[in-house]
This record gives C-alpha cells, structure tokens and sequence, in this order.
C-alpha cells in the first residue's frame, strides 16, 4: 500500500507523488543533452532530492550518472584540498562499483590515493586527469549530481572543486579537453551567487567559480492538475471519493504548490482526516498544519530573523498595504526569493503561499501582543454554542480602540490600524479557527481579512476613511467580494482620523443583492 511521504526521497513504487516525468523530459532536453551545468537551488523541502532521484533514474539508460550527496560528509573533508580529493575520489569510486562499470575503468579511478606528504596544489590537478580519463573511457556522456551542496559552499576548498570544473568545462567547449557532460548542484543556496552564503570575514567572491551555470527555470511547484492527477491514482487505489478537482484547487490555494505543503495535507487527510477529502477537511489539515511543530516553519522563522531586511520587507507586505517593486538586485528581496518566502506576484514582492502568510502573521503578531498590543479581554464571550459572535468582536475592538489609541496620532493609526486588528483577533480564534488576508485587496486604503471559524467563514473589510463616496465604494466592493466566496453577510471596519467621528455602529442591507454588513468606525 501506498503512502503520502514527507521524509527523505519520494519512491514511485511506494509513495503517492506528483507524476514529475514532464519536468524530467524539460530537464532532460534543455539541460542535460544540451551539457549545461547548472544549480537546482530551491527552499527547503522543496522536492530537489526526489527531483535528482528522478533525473537519475530517467538518464541512466543513455548517461553514466554519477549521483553524490555532501549531506554527512565529516567537516574533515573540506580542511585542505588533500583531504577533499580523497572524499570525492572515494565517493564516486562506490557509486561506480554500484553500477557495475567495468573494473579497469574503476582501477584507474581510485588508482593513487593522496596524503599529508603530498603537495597541497597538485591535488586538484590530479583529480582533473581522472575525470579525464574517466569521461574518455566511459562508453556514454557522465553526468555528475551533487545534493546537499550547502554545507561546503562557503568554502575556500569547495571553490577550487568549482573552479576546476569551470576550466574544464571551458576547455571541453575549445575541444581541449573531455569532462562531465553536465554538472547538477542541488541545494538552497545559489552557488552562482557566492557571496550571499559566505562569512562576513570572508572573501566576497564576486566572480563565482560556477558563473559558467545556466539558468535552471524549470517550475518545481505542484500544479491542481498535478495534484489532482496523484489524488486519482489515490482513489482507485483506496476506493476513495474524491471530487479531485475542488480538492485539487483547494490544496494549490493554500499551498501555492509548495511540494512538502502539498504532501502534508494529503498525509493528514489519508491518515488522521478519515479518508473524507472534501473542501472541508482539506481546510482542517490545513489548521492541523499550522499548529504543527515542523523544521520548515522553525527554519523560516530562523531565517528572518537572521535576516532584519527581508523581516522588515515582510512586515511592509503584510501589514502596511505598501507595494515593493519586484527586483532580485535587492538583497533582502533576492535572499526571501531564496529562502522561499516570497514570490513576485504582478511585479511587486508577495509572500510565496497562503500557509507561510499564515505563519508569518502569527509569529509577528504574537511580537507585537507580548511588546505593547495586549487587550486584556476574556476570549470566551465572543463564542457561543462554537460560533464566533463577530459583531459583538467588532463592538469590542471599537472600545478598545476609543478608550487606548483615541490620542494616538494619524500616522501611528494609519500604519498599525490592520495590525492593532489581527492582534485584537488573533487570541479569540486561536487554535480553534484562522485567518488569511485576500493578496488583490491588500494596499494602502483597503484589506479583506477572511477569518474563518467553527466551519463558518467571517470577510472583514479594513478601509480608511476617505469620506461618503469612498465608504459606498467600499461597500460595492465588500459586495463583490461577498458574491465570489458565496457569503450573505460581511463586515466592514473603517479607520476614521476625523477629530469629530461617531464611533458608528451600523447594519446595512445592500440594495442589489440584498446582503448584510455590519460596520463599525473607529
């Protein structure tokens, strides 16, 4: 029986995964049998393991691949060129012996092993020669794979490694010299921008050894229709109902195809989810998820905290409705790109998927509730019989606001208005519901906050107030966006910085469609 997988290497033959045998067909003709070497570098988790599993297997008819991982490899082994030599040459001698490659080709392979007494600088030079001669004597192209790149690239010893396989590689195109047909690095960092890895003591290496590296763009995201091709497979297999294609779309939402997001829903709803996929359910794995304590959420919350610029771009995002211009020459841009965290969405930085918003929002949030935004109110008389009471919510955050930030000044409001309201709702729906802001709606005068609760979803509409004409606007607009998710009901909050505002409380009948809005200013 098969399984959904979230450890190691995804296996056909036991594990549910997305059919990836096109992307393998695009990697194949535009890289590999064109001799590029270039980097997989993606996030965490991001399937470039699996992907080189399925590469490997897709070229073995046709290449020698040569497929190695620096995962576990002792720090030893990066001290001096000797030391890294000996590792590489031992390395690929196993994998050559795994394939059953004729002896004599494996002979001359490991034949003269280096130590201490030999000379520092002769060792890459040596190992040129057998790369040479191994690439001479193989019947087919040798394709060389190298996961977990990481751990060495901000090291002096694995730059010479690149720097011999960036001259061998020009000489190949002069016809001067015979080396691998194509060289895959696999890891989150870009190798071919050095400097963002190495140590501040460092040298900036702003001349890559690997600028030789061709642009790897081939989209490793899951697609609905991927994900709903592995579902189909699922449900003969198990017998299973599944509206596949709702189900599909659902997961891309949230997920945005991240292959370890993909993989979690489906493991939770197959295992702990009864076997019901339904929109519903796929919803509750996505709040199982989100309380989940997980590597990858404890590295992006690392990561941004390493990184002050790429939190600060972020909170910009999120919180201030400002638009960042799109442009990889921004560091803290390019290393969020990196990291996957963010994405480009309509030439402006956008966080990469609904899930890691989820979890940036909660993270910053819970900062700024235990810094100054504590309301001091009991969370359980906003629920009753398990509903949320949303109007009685807004009434409360209205005298919260007139009686602790009426003094406040415009700018301080205009600011931190949205934040002031999702730090006010985030105790209430902890743990037992969500939310997420709609990414269209996100700017500087409105956001539609969807908060969802009990099986019940609640649109909260944040505007500033411009005026009548802007809250009628408003108000077509909430309508809209009521129609699109199917909802009868919406609330509208508007941000009002007159020195002689009502603090109204109002419910309005929309005459077209005759849907409710309560509203409330503050």
């Amino acid at each position: 029986m098969k399984r959904f997988n979230l450890t190691g290497v995804c296996v056909p033959d036991k594990h549910y995964m997305i059919d990836l045998s096109e992307k393998i067909d695009i990697i194949t003709r535009d890289y590999i049998e064109q001799g590029a070497y270039f980097t997989i570098n993606r996030a965490r988790q991001y399937g470039k393991t699996t992907m080189l599993s399925a590469l490997a297997r897709r070229l073995a008819g046709n290449y020698l691949v040569i497929r190695l991982s620096f995962e576990g490899i002792d720090d030893s082994n990066f001290n001096d060129n000797n030391s890294f030599v000996n590792m590489f040459v031992k390395n690929v001698a196993k994998r050559l012996r795994q394939m059953n490659v004729e002896q004599n080709i494996i002979d001359e392979w490991i034949d003269g092993r280096y130590d201490e007494s030999t000379v520092t600088n002769k060792a890459f030079d040596i190992l040129g020669d057998k790369i040479t001669r191994l690439c001479s004597s193989a019947e087919k192209g040798v394709v060389l794979l190298v996961d977990e790149v990481d751990k060495s690239s901000d090291n002096q010893i694995f730059l010479n490694f690149l720097g011999l396989l960036r001259s061998k590689y020009l000489d190949m195109q002069e016809g001067l010299d015979t080396s691998f047909q194509s060289v895959i690095l696999a890891g989150v960092y870009n190798i071919k921008n050095l400097k963002l890895k190495l140590r501040p003591e460092a040298e900036r290496k702003y001349n890559s050894p690997w600028n030789i590296a061709a642009d790897f763009n081939v989209d490793m995201s899951f697609s609905a229709e991927e994900i709903a091709k592995m579902l189909n497979e699922y449900s003969i297999d198990t017998g299973s109902f599944i509206d596949t294609q709702a189900v599909s779309e659902k997961i891309r939402f949230y997920t945005n195809g991240y292959p370890f997001l993909v993989s979690w829903i489906c493991k939770w709803i197959d295992e702990y989810g009864g076997r019901v996929w339904t929109i519903q359910n796929v919803e509750n794995a996505e709040k199982a998820l989100l309380n989940n304590d997980n590597t990858l959420f404890d590295d992006m919350i690392k990561n941004i905290e390493n990184h002050k610029e790429l939190k600060q771009a972020i909170i910009i995002v999120l919180f201030k409705g400002e638009k960042i211009p799109f442009a990889k020459t921004n560091a803290a841009i390019n290393i969020g790109l990196m990291f996957g965290i963010l994405a480009e969405k309509d030439k402006s930085v956008a966080i990469s998927n609904i899930i890691f918003e989820i979890v940036l929002y909660n993270h910053i949030i819970s900062e700024k509730i235990m810094e100054r935004y504590s309301f001091g109110y009991e969370n359980n008389q906003f629920v009753e019989n398990g509903a949320l009471d949303m109007e009685r919510a807004l009434q409360k955050f209205q005298e919260v606001m007139k009686a602790e930030y009426r003094n406040e000044d415009v700018s301080f409001i205009e600011r931190q208005g949205r934040l002031l309201f999702l730090c006010f709702m985030k105790p209430i729906i902890n743990g037992k519901g969500n939310y997420y802001v709609e990414p269209e709606t996100r700017d500087n005068t409105r956001m539609d906050v969807v908060i969802s609760y009990g099986g019940c979803e609640y649109i909260v509409e944040l505007k500033i107030w411009r005026g009548e004409q802007y809250r009628q606007k408003g108000l077509r607009q909430l309508e809209e966006y009521l129609d699109s998710r199917n909802s009868k009901k919406g609330y509208l909050i508007s941000f009002s910085f007159n020195k002689d505002k009502m603090y109204v409380q109002n419910t309005v009948i929309l005459e077209n469609s005759q849907k409710e809005v309560y509203e409330i200013v503050v």
